[in-house]
């Protein structure tokens, strides 16, 4: 279909030019798409003031061209939304991670502090078994080791920090390893978390990560948070 310059096109080519200059951008993007869309209006004004009557400008082409420009900027601005939308979340996300700064939870590992005679595992079993757990200190000495009966399920285990002789070992970070053998003399997996606290957040990482008994974990990996006094058994 082909039209002349008539009062409804004109009427029309500005309401979409009012709309779209009317609504605004918050980047530099967004400038340029808005400044195109005018340097585009402008030339759109121009050749229908000057087009020839016996061959009139194709509607269908400036009409395709107006959304295709509407859709670019709607586009920005919701690229600019998504932006502050990360932002916030990655403001909510060190605000939770400093909330964990001196608390006590428990993660998946195998080293967990000794601290006032005490340092605590929690054993998670499988089936029942006869469980073989070795504690060494951080240069892999071994301080303790015995063999305990276990059940399914989770239990905790607690370490007063006397090696097999009797021996006090100092204060500071240790390992446990636990391997099970079920009734049948067959292997039986055993796994540890830890609980310790938190000792520091870096917050220069996306996202936020989480210094636990010199090691870094995330906040994903937290599965408990502990008040004070209270165990994972």
């Amino acid at each position: 279909m082909a039209i002349s310059a008539t009062p409804l096109s004109a009427s029309t080519a500005a309401a979409a030019a009012a709309a779209t200059s009317g609504s605004g951008s918050s980047s530099t993007s967004g400038a340029m798409v808005a400044n195109n869309f005018q340097t585009f209006l402008t030339l759109l004004t121009t050749q229908l003031k000057n087009q020839n009557p016996l061959d009139p400008l194709d509607t269908n082409q400036f009409t395709q061209q107006l959304v295709q420009f509407a859709q670019v900027e709607q586009q920005m601005k919701s690229n600019d939304q998504l932006t502050a939308l990360v932002s916030l979340e990655k403001n909510a996300q060190s605000t939770t991670a400093l909330a964990y700064v001196g608390s006590t939870v428990v993660v998946d590992g195998a080293t967990a502090p000794l601290a006032n005679g005490s340092a605590t595992w929690n054993l998670k079993v499988t089936k029942p078994a006869t469980a073989t757990v070795t504690i060494k200190d951080s240069t892999g000495q071994t301080a303790y080791s015995g063999t305990f009966t276990v059940n399914p399920g989770n239990q905790a285990f607690t370490w007063d920090g006397r090696g097999n002789n009797g021996k006090l070992w100092p204060n500071g970070n240790y390992t446990l390893t636990a391997t099970g053998v079920d009734t049948n003399g067959q292997s039986t997996a055993i796994s540890t978390e830890v609980q310790a606290q938190v000792d520091s957040v870096d917050m220069t990482q996306s996202p936020p990560v989480l210094s636990i008994n010199g090691k870094d974990y995330t906040m994903d990996k937290i599965k408990k948070v502990l008040r004070p006094g209270s165990t994972t058994a």
